[in-house]
């Protein structure tokens, strides 16, 4: 059983720590460019539930076989996967016939802390 990558390469990720938070600085525009993909893709409200699946499953990880019960065909499950790992958000490997999904740690991060408004200058406040 092979362990090799499935599908497109992984982009940079999308949000990688690039970021301060969203109340502390003003984004670059490469950092605006990269979140905003990161964003557009977790837009869908398809996308958003299967990446909520893998991100809950347990060990991060999911098996496609797992989570594609979103209401929409395999193939439309497939695309949204695939425009989640193209915006650097997930990351794929097969395992025989399965493909198994996980949430690129440094993507999710880097939301996270984008959005950590809690850490931001408390002048002004």
């Amino acid at each position: 059983m092979s362990n090799s990558s499935v599908g497109l390469p992984v982009l940079e990720s999308a949000a990688a720590a690039c970021c301060p938070p969203l109340g502390s600085a003003e984004l670059s525009e490469p950092d605006a460019v990269r979140l905003a993909a990161a964003f557009k893709a977790l837009g869908d409200p398809v996308r958003l539930r299967l990446f909520s699946k893998i991100a809950s499953h347990e060990g991060g990880e999911a098996c496609v076989c797992d989570i594609q019960d979103v209401g929409v065909s395999q193939p439309t499950v497939s695309h949204h996967l695939k425009k989640l790992r193209e915006a650097g958000l997930l990351s794929s490997e097969r395992r025989g016939t399965w493909v198994y999904y996980r949430v690129e740690p440094s993507a999710l991060a880097g939301l996270t802390a984008l959005l950590d408004l809690d850490h931001r200058p408390t002048e002004g406040r």
